[in-house]
């Protein structure tokens, strides 16, 4: 019978795992980078994407200061599309947060919604009405 203080000594087992000298190492840069499309109601004419823009400059918060973009973070328009570019952490959650009070504070939010279409990027779309219960009652 053998107990553990009969059983011979094991070797010490070497395991693969992190060399030491890497958490010393630079952390890799990553860039964010979040796009919000507002095709759909600027080509209907009730909202102006340059006035959207200047709201979110003004109330982004960067390390818990508004206008504090520095060289972390850039804001920039093309057409109807608005890109943010961030290069340190930057929550998308913020983003559409900030978006939504937009469209509450300009009154499109019964209309809009803010839909992310990809991982990085988000989309202002109407609603779905349905057009059968309008004609039902149209017949009344």
């Amino acid at each position: 019978l053998l107990t553990p203080s009969t059983m011979p000594p094991k070797p010490a087992v070497k395991r693969p795992g992190k060399p030491l000298s890497a958490k010393s190492g630079k952390k890799k840069k990553t860039t964010l980078r979040y796009t919000i499309d507002c095709t759909h109601p600027v080509e209907d004419g009730i909202m102006d994407v340059t006035n959207f823009e200047k709201y979110l400059l003004e109330r982004i918060k960067v390390e818990g200061k508004t206008g504090n973009f520095g060289n972390n973070v850039a804001l920039e328009r093309s057409k109807n599309k608005i890109v943010l570019t961030s290069e340190i952490p930057f929550s998308k959650r913020y983003l559409k947060y900030l978006t939504k009070k937009y469209l509450k504070k300009h009154n499109l939010r019964d209309w809009l919604r803010v839909v992310a279409s990809s991982k990085e990027a988000f989309e202002l779309r109407y609603f779905q009405i349905n057009q059968d219960e309008e004609e039902e009652e149209a017949d009344d």
